[in-house]
């Protein structure tokens, strides 16, 4: 779900906290060694989120917040602020190019660099935190 989170709405604060849950209480933040990722520059986006970020002129730049059920992909454009709102059975990385992350849920999808060591650490927790709070698949029966 793609939605404008600039101004408090508490319908849309409910809907993001039900699909990807409640923020991490802070002393989970510290034993997971933070759930923020580093600043994340945008290489190429699906048509809808193109469509809001050639809307400005400023570097096209995001940021991954991790959830109990889920992440939240921030950016912004035109001082606008946008979430895309991916719950863990929904989300999809891959690693392509040297250096390039592709997150995908549904029609949505973000490219971003990673050149630095911190980003493919987050990447990798998110990864682990992902595989290690998913529900028992029908293999694992």
């Amino acid at each position: 779900m793609l939605v404008n989170v600039s101004y408090t709405n508490k319908a849309i604060d409910h809907k993001i906290d039900s699909a990807v849950g409640k923020p991490f209480t802070l002393s989970q933040r510290f034993k997971m060694g933070g759930i923020g990722s580093p600043k994340l520059f945008i290489t190429d986006t699906s048509i809808t989120i193109r469509n809001l970020l050639i809307l400005d002129n400023n570097t096209n730049s995001c940021n991954i917040e991790m959830r109990p059920k889920g992440i939240i992909v921030r950016f912004r454009s035109l001082l606008e602020t946008f979430a895309l709102v991916i719950p863990y059975y929904k989300l999809t990385i891959f690693k392509g190019d040297f250096a390039i992350y592709s997150i995908y849920k549904d029609q949505y999808y973000i490219k971003v660099k990673a050149d630095t060591k911190a980003i493919q650490k987050y990447f990798r927790k998110l990864l682990d935190y992902k595989s290690d709070n998913a529900p028992a698949s029908i293999d694992d029966l």
